[in-house]
């Protein structure tokens, strides 16, 4: 017997809530449908620009002449690790990139941010449509989307201006100290020459518009759901019209038995006894 675990059941867990029937063809839940696409659009776009910025940040880059170098040099030509490449190249020199580190590492908390919170509102809304939630998850929910999405529009603003505008510098206390450092180094100085963190910024921005959305949609929904519950319009008014339909078929029933109960007394009275006394 599958467990209950804060009141949801888990035998509703099952792959056949992967098909078409149940996720794209179900209108009954509000906003359902709508939720499963521009969340699983946020989350696709925010989780590739996290790992293309990754690629970018810490990955194998290719020289100036378009090849790759052997693999035991690649491990420090990446902009994480130049400064120790630059330092065996000149012990003077040093590499200033920390914008670029910082905003990559950022870009890579909100993906997986972004990912946990509308990820698992994804799942909750295509397992447990009709789950049971109190006042304070339910803020919890909003208060969150809203916490992801103003991290998404910094994300994409600060990963834009420093792509377009950053570059790299160097420091060194002679001009061919510097120059040795900068004939060597790779990745790019010049961040826009980068086509990973240019091919990260465009993800990132599409990302971050279906964030907005996302949440604008679960905003919408629970205030949908402090009002209505979780069924949309089509549902209720279908439900509406089963119950007046249980309850016209109920008191026809009970009309019915009232009548036979006065036929059955009428006979008795008239017969002077029961029907079945001799």
């Amino acid at each position: 017997m599958a467990p209950v675990i804060w009141g949801l059941d888990l035998r509703d867990m099952k792959w056949s809530m992967f098909r078409s029937e149940w996720m794209w063809k179900n209108k009954d839940y509000h906003l359902r449908r709508t939720k499963f696409v521009v969340y699983q659009l946020a989350m696709i776009c925010m989780v590739v620009s996290e790992s293309i910025g990754t690629a970018a940040l810490s990955g194998k880059h290719p020289q100036p002449g378009g090849h790759f170098e052997p693999p035991y040099r690649l491990s420090n030509k990446d902009y994480v690790k130049q400064q120790s490449t630059i330092q065996k190249l000149h012990s003077s020199a040093s590499v200033h990139n920390d914008d670029f580190v910082g905003i990559a590492s950022f870009n890579i908390f909100c993906g997986i941010v972004v990912a946990t919170i509308f990820g698992a509102g994804f799942f909750f809304d295509l397992f447990f449509p009709e789950r049971y939630e109190p006042k304070n998850i339910r803020w919890a929910w909003r208060l969150s989307a809203l916490f992801v999405t103003l991290c998404a529009i910094a994300d994409a603003l600060a990963f834009t201006v420093i792509v377009a505008t950053g570059k790299a510098w160097i420091s060194a206390n002679s001009q061919d100290a510097a120059e040795i450092a900068r004939e060597h180094i790779i990745p790019p100085m010049v961040y826009r020459h980068n086509h990973r963190a240019i091919a990260s910024t465009v993800f990132l921005w599409i990302g971050m518009v279906a964030t907005v959305a996302s949440c604008i949609i679960l905003w919408m929904y629970y205030a949908h759901l402090d009002t209505y519950g979780p069924k949309s319009r089509t549902a209720r008014k279908r439900d509406e019209v089963d119950k007046t339909t249980l309850v016209n078929e109920r008191a026809q029933s009970s009309m019915e038995s009232r009548e036979q109960m006065r036929e059955q007394t009428v006979y008795n009275t008239t017969t002077g006894g029961s029907p079945h006394k001799p």
